[in-house]
């Protein structure tokens, strides 16, 4: 509420200092055309009684002639100087408007994207920790037999490896914003690419992929343990926003200079205005109040500050006939 007043205050400021610059424009543009005037007319007499007196031809009626076109110089160069100064200052007003403006919608988004970080990671911590502390009060008061033990310590594993993945993407966005430096080395994308599908395809066995190539040698010097963040990012978000059967397509393409990859799904897409922010921190698509696939809005982030970190680049497409492909282009030799 004290912002919105202090937008509001800035507005009616604003307001008075634009309509005090036109009406002082007014008076001085009123009092120089005065001035004008009465110079003019004076030298008309003074013309008048030259050209009775002694002609037109005379010195003195030719010198005031000149007199008074300077004069109508003078005054022309005034009124546009005058109405310069009024058009800048107006000018500096709106941009003034404008930086205000855009200063107050940075800090409402921030505040936004706070707020659903802080909504996000309390649940994102609080669910896993829950999870794992009742399998253990499961396994202090009851007696379970093989099969339930297995059963519950594979859950209290999976909940775990959750809770670690969040504390890493943590620790991981913390050190991209100072300065990260990736450990560049041989890595063959398409093996890399291969090897984590097979993961996943263990770990979600509804998910179909398909894992297609062009071209024979995918080979390029990057951060391994950053590339696999992305490409695990960028599978597991593919998964994760699909309402149906996930169905993930993988096209990897050797170009002269670089490799392009590219992560397609069949999931809700993402709106056109939206396709630049997701990859801002926190930012998350739709409402964390409403939303219900788990995250931090830190996944997409990430990706782009390692993708950026090996002077690559990302983009956003929509699928056909839906969902989303995510491109990405990663030189061969990171220069």
């Amino acid at each position: 509420m004290r912002k919105i007043r202090l937008r509001l205050l800035s507005y009616v400021v604003m307001l008075y200092m634009l309509m005090a610059s036109g009406w002082w424009s007014y008076l001085l543009f009123s009092k120089n055309q005065m001035a004008f005037e009465a110079q003019s007319s004076m030298m008309v007499l003074q013309l008048g009684a030259e050209e009775r007196a002694n002609g037109k031809e005379s010195p003195r009626y030719i010198d005031l002639l000149e007199k008074r076109a300077a004069l109508e110089a003078k005054n022309e160069r005034q009124e546009w100087m005058i109405l310069g100064e009024t058009m800048v200052f107006i000018g500096i007003l709106f941009a003034g408007l404008y930086l205000i403006d855009r200063g107050y919608r940075k800090e409402v988004e921030a505040t936004r994207q706070r707020r659903n970080f802080l909504l996000s990671i309390s649940h994102e911590l609080k669910s896993p920790i829950a999870s794992i502390k009742l399998i253990l009060q499961t396994f202090l008061k009851r007696n379970l037999s093989p099969e339930q033990i297995n059963k519950f310590s594979s859950g209290a594993l999976k909940e775990t490896e959750r809770l670690e993945k969040l504390v890493t993407d943590l620790l991981l966005s913390a050190k991209l914003e100072e300065a990260f430096e990736p450990h560049l080395e041989d890595l063959d994308l398409l093996e890399l690419t291969n090897s984590l599908i097979t993961d996943l395809r263990l770990k979600y066995p509804t998910a179909h992929f398909s894992c297609e190539q062009n071209g024979t040698q995918f080979n390029i010097e990057a951060d391994i343990s950053g590339i696999t963040s992305v490409l695990l990012n960028l599978l597991e978000n593919a998964i994760k926003y699909c309402k149906t059967a996930p169905f993930i397509q993988v096209f990897l393409e050797e170009k002269e200079e670089y490799i392009e990859l590219k992560i397609a799904d069949n999931g809700m897409g993402i709106p056109e205005r939206e396709k630049k922010q997701v990859f801002e921190k926190f930012y998350r698509v739709g409402n964390e109040d409403t939303r219900s696939t788990k995250g931090t809005g830190l996944g997409l982030y990430i990706v782009n500050k390692i993708i950026q970190a090996h002077r690559g680049t990302i983009s956003i497409e929509d699928n056909v006939p839906e969902g989303t492909r995510f491109k990405i282009q990663l030189p061969i030799k990171v220069k």
